[in-house]
């Protein structure tokens, strides 16, 4: 299984008053990670949109277990979880680089539709990618 990682610095506009991440931010950095990933396999968004594919999300999950604070460096661990019919998703660990502090786990669901959000078999239509991504699982 492929893990991809990311590195940000916090900045001050994710924080509050106490200098703590607020939560919504986490989700910004799934995406962060998630993008990532995808780049690393040979993918981007923007291709996989250039060919008519759009990966909604569908659900999302977060567990906080220690909060990011500001200027702390951020890791973000990625990977594909699981593809199933029309759907994948991808876990991620938010990790502080300074002492390897876990911060929070979370996971995404999306669903593989076209630009008219109607769901496609993907992979039917797009089986490279889509068993580069199974690999990847």
């Amino acid at each position: 299984m492929r893990e991809s990682y990311s590195e940000i610095q916090v900045r001050y506009q994710e924080t509050d008053q106490m200098a703590v991440v607020y939560h919504g931010n986490y989700f910004t950095w799934f995406e962060v990670g998630r993008t990532t990933l995808l780049r690393d396999m040979g993918y981007s968004y923007k291709q996989l949109e250039q060919e008519n594919i759009m990966l909604p999300v569908v659900e999302v999950k977060c567990i906080y277990k220690e909060p990011a604070k500001y200027d702390d460096e951020i890791v973000i661990e990625t990977k594909v979880r699981e593809m199933k019919g029309i759907r994948i998703t991808f876990e991620y660990n938010i990790i502080r680089k300074k002492d390897e502090r876990l911060l929070a786990t979370g996971e995404t669901t999306h669903a593989f539709v076209d630009t008219n959000l109607k769901p496609i078999n993907f992979k039917k239509t797009h089986p490279a990618i889509y068993e580069a991504l199974i690999k990847n699982s």
